[in-house]
């Protein structure tokens, strides 16, 4: 397959629009804490899905598009074949996490459907574009994988990946089985961020965006950092508005700093 580049720049500046959009949008969407909210301003009931089968399904494109890319076609351009893969593994590593493992150990609230979907769509449009780019358009020099900017970049990717995954675990245990309540989040990046899972995803994007150098990669790390830091914010201000106790030195998402 050639590399359709038109249309993979066409849908980075899509993507990039999208973080933009999450930015200037007012309300959050309407999952998790913020469900009542949504439930408030509808004039009738959304349908529900459970929790773990609505991430299951929403984030499960993210990981199917990518690996059936690499299953069904062959690279262009053999002397990047193993930057290649192993940037395309990083993608698929994370989305194992969330589809597999996330989603299995969650214990959340019913989920709208509506919501689902949406995201479901977003998780298919970029592992399409993500994985086009990389497997298709992407040329590497067989020595990428020796370059500083690939070598940062991975470290920072798995950086990031281990401060979510030990965050959600955080946050996870704050709840006893059955339990919805919210609680003010301990140990770990928590002792200096409110989202500090959040934190982590973006500092895991960026990562994967420095390792890849590309208008693409980076357009989907600028996305996730401007919806999930805007709910970090959020977060941070439900935190405090509940909370009396809520530790004042605490930041939002990058510590000592925002």
């Amino acid at each position: 397959m050639q590399c359709w580049d038109n249309l993979i720049n066409t849908l980075s500046c899509v993507i990039f629009l999208m973080g933009v959009s999450h930015l200037v949008r007012l309300p959050q969407a309407p999952y998790g804490r913020y469900l009542d909210l949504g439930l408030s301003s509808s004039s009738s009931m959304p349908r529900m899905m459970p929790a773990r089968l609505a991430w299951f399904l929403q984030e499960f494109p993210s990981l199917l598009v990518p690996l059936m890319m690499m299953m069904t076609t062959t690279p262009n351009h053999t002397g990047s074949s193993l930057g290649t893969s192993l940037l395309l593994g990083t993608f698929c590593l994370h989305y194992f996490q969330r589809t597999f493992v996330y989603s299995v150990l969650m214990r959340g609230r019913p989920f709208p459907l509506r919501v689902m979907i949406e995201a479901g769509v977003f998780c298919s449009l970029n592992g399409f574009t993500q994985s086009h780019y990389l497997v298709h358009c992407a040329h590497y020099h067989p020595t990428w994988t020796s370059d500083t900017r690939f070598l940062i970049g991975s470290t920072l990717f798995l950086l990031g990946m281990a401060i979510n995954v030990h965050s959600d675990y955080l946050l996870r245990n704050l709840r006893q089985p059955g339990e919805v309540v919210y609680k003010i989040p301990k140990g770990g990046l928590f002792r200096y961020v409110s989202g500090a899972n959040y934190f982590g995803e973006i500092v895991e994007w960026f990562g994967y965006a420095m390792a890849t150098w590309s208008l693409t990669t980076f357009s989907f790390a600028f996305c996730s950092m401007c919806f999930i830091g805007r709910r970090a914010v959020h977060h941070h201000r439900y935190y405090h508005e509940t909370f009396h106790d809520y530790p004042r030195s605490r930041k939002a998402l990058i510590p000592f700093i925002f």
